[in-house]
């Protein structure tokens, strides 16, 4: 490491948009990564991909562990002197129907794709207050509509949108940057059901851009959030849905068979 790149975070980086947002900074140039991941087997493939291209650290571990979020943040100090960024993108994808929902899968739902950003957040703050830093948390359009039967997901990922904006408020006076993505439909390994040809076309037809989102549309508006090209940008959230947040008044059939006025 030359001591001249931007020290970043990315969590759940061993595949889908983590590993994209990695790939993504490390063809940018001046970056050195520290990826988290469960999937230890999936970091190192990614760290052996990358590493020839920019500084490359993994550590492997379970974000619900309260103290793992320290363990990240300590072994990027280690490895490259401070903290730069932090990209809060781990989540999981699972629910049931509320009246069936267990109060288990309720809590781990928010332990893992809620409490982390703050934990990290917390663990990170020395660092990204010196190096007056930035993070990015990855939300999703359910945070925005009720999504049966998804409930308790996206309860967490609106609870994730108001953990970002009050950071925002909160370390903003000390130079933190705190933005989110909230990605719609998306080919990721976290959404195998894409992978059915009728249902992927199906879902294309509600959208306005007709295509689903990829990992790599989400990370280029995590690379923008995360650059200096965003430097007054904060408490903000970008949608990467294809435009389907606004279509849903025409799915709804509103304005269909009203007079129309130029």
């Amino acid at each position: 490491m030359s001591g001249t790149e931007r020290a970043i975070i990315i969590t759940g980086g061993a595949s889908g948009i983590g590993r994209a947002v990695a790939t993504r900074l490390a063809a940018k140039g001046g970056h050195a990564l520290l990826l988290a991941d469960r999937n230890e087997a999936g970091l190192a493939e990614v760290a052996a991909e990358l590493g020839a291209s920019c500084p490359v650290e993994t550590i492997a571990g379970d974000l619900t562990i309260p103290d793992f979020a320290d363990d990240v943040v300590a072994r990027c100090v280690a490895a490259f002197g401070g903290v730069d960024a932090l990209v809060s993108n781990a989540g999981v994808l699972k629910g049931a129907p509320l009246a069936e929902l267990s109060v288990a899968d309720f809590d781990f739902l928010f332990a893992i794709n809620t409490r982390p950003a703050w934990l990290l957040g917390k663990a990170a703050y020395p660092h990204l207050k010196e190096r007056r830093g930035a993070i990015v948390a990855t939300t999703s359009l359910a945070a925005f509509f009720p999504t049966p039967p998804l409930g308790s997901y996206a309860a967490s990922k609106a609870a994730l949108l108001m953990l970002v904006r009050q950071m925002a408020l909160e370390w903003g006076p000390d130079g933190i940057r705190c933005n989110s993505v909230s990605p719609g439909p998306t080919l990721t390994p976290m959404n195998p059901g894409y992978d059915a040809a009728e249902l992927r076309e199906a879902r294309e037809r509600t959208m306005p851009l007709r295509k689903l989102g990829t990992s790599d549309d989400v990370a280029a508006a995590i690379q923008f959030l995360l650059s200096p090209d965003a430097g007054h940008i904060t408490g903000q959230d970008i949608a990467v849905d294809g435009g389907l947040g606004m279509a849903l008044m025409t799915l709804s059939g509103s304005g269909q068979g009203q007079p129309q006025r130029g």
